[in-house]
């Protein structure tokens, strides 16, 4: 919140109702505030309301005793039982996280607070925090709920593919360049969500584990590629002061070393096959086929819109006739940028060559967490 409404874009106003305008990074600040409290009120009462019966917060013992009581066993001094508690609570942390993630139709704070975050807080936001809904599923919707997640999955799995689907489609729309890589996290994450889904429904098979690995391998890959691009849209903001694809054009010959850089990023956040994106979008793929045969065949259209997004926004930015209203002001990627994206890059091709050293570590943890749910 503070990044974005403190060190935001000062450019840009917004009209509210009644006619009264605030400056664009206090509303998507603002925005980003509001959605996330909404989405943790019902989580903080849902997780009270498990220390209330349990009268303690620690999360095995937790999970130990929910799933081993009774549907029909009456909780809250007879107020409600344990099936319809499970329920209520289930759908309470699956918005919280849905939100965080986002999943759609949560999604409409995002693009709103990645376009108007500084560089450096849109990296964070899509390296780190989105990861945080994920990781939510993962670590205590799963665990705590797995007989309401395997009931919910199939709806899980068609807002996965709907924000795999949108997603693209969005992207493919914007003339921004910092608003159409914001609308890739929406696309890159729905893939996670899809993973995850699969493996609610299907929780201990070989498919169910795949299908987590990738989800697992995506977090961490979108985190690389989504902030790579984020920072190498700010290289170009600092130098030109706009992102409106519509005002670049032309400028691979000026600046040839970023429109490499640009071109292996955008690569990489498609899943050109060498690179990291391809390796979880396929492991979630193939994992989630044999499992949501529909909803994976849908997702699959929505790797071809990926590619027109993707292409849309290298073609804009650096081919074409030049545009010659900003690019006087551009020069090449300095040492210091170079430092920022080169580890990233790094990891984006190590990964897309033999990412078993992760893989391994991913796999352990999600056969445990398969062995904790039972």
């Amino acid at each position: 919140y503070f990044l974005i409404n403190q060190w935001g874009s000062p450019k840009g106003e917004r009209e509210l109702w009644g006619g009264m305008k605030v400056s664009s990074r206090t509303y998507a600040s603002f925005k980003f505030m509001i959605y996330t409290m909404a989405g943790s009120l019902g989580l903080l009462l849902a997780i009270q309301m498990l220390g209330v019966v349990f009268k303690t917060f620690d999360l095995p013992f937790i999970i130990q005793q929910w799933n081993a009581l009774g549907g029909d066993v009456e909780i809250l001094g007879g107020f409600t039982t344990v099936a319809t508690a499970k329920s209520v609570a289930f759908w309470a942390f699956t918005v919280a996280f849905a939100l965080k993630v986002p999943v759609w139709p949560f999604h409409t704070w995002l693009p709103d607070a990645h376009t108007e975050a500084p560089t450096a807080g849109s990296m964070i936001l899509a390296g780190v925090l989105l990861k945080l809904g994920a990781f939510g599923f993962l670590r205590f919707v799963l665990p705590l709920y797995p007989e309401q997640a395997q009931a919910g999955a199939n709806i899980l799995a068609g807002l996965a593919t709907a924000a795999i689907i949108f997603g693209a489609f969005a992207a493919y729309g914007q003339r921004d360049f910092k608003r159409l890589v914001a609308y890739s996290s929406v696309n890159h994450m729905g893939f996670v969500v899809l993973g995850i889904a699969a493996a609610a429904k299907a929780i201990g098979t070989e498919s169910a584990t795949i299908a987590l690995n990738g989800a697992v391998l995506q977090m961490f890959n979108h985190g690389l590629s989504a902030a790579g691009m984020f920072f190498l849209v700010g290289v170009v903001y600092d130098r030109i002061h706009t992102r409106n694809l519509d005002e670049m054009g032309g400028y691979f010959p000026l600046v040839p070393v970023y429109g490499g850089i640009l071109i292996f990023t955008s690569m990489a956040s498609l899943g050109l096959p060498g690179l990291n994106g391809f390796v979880s979008e396929f492991l979630v793929v193939r994992g989630a086929w044999p499992i949501f045969t529909g909803w994976t065949a849908l997702s699959m259209l929505g790797l071809l819109f990926t590619g027109a997004y993707i292409l849309k926004g290298i073609s804009k930015s650096l081919h074409g006739p030049l545009d010659e209203t900003h690019s006087h002001h551009l020069t090449e990627i300095s040492k210091r940028e170079l430092a920022v994206i080169a580890p990233l890059m790094v990891l984006m091709l190590w990964l897309g060559i033999w990412p078993s050293w992760l893989l391994d570590v991913i796999d352990k943890a999600m056969m445990a967490l398969q062995s904790a749910i039972g």
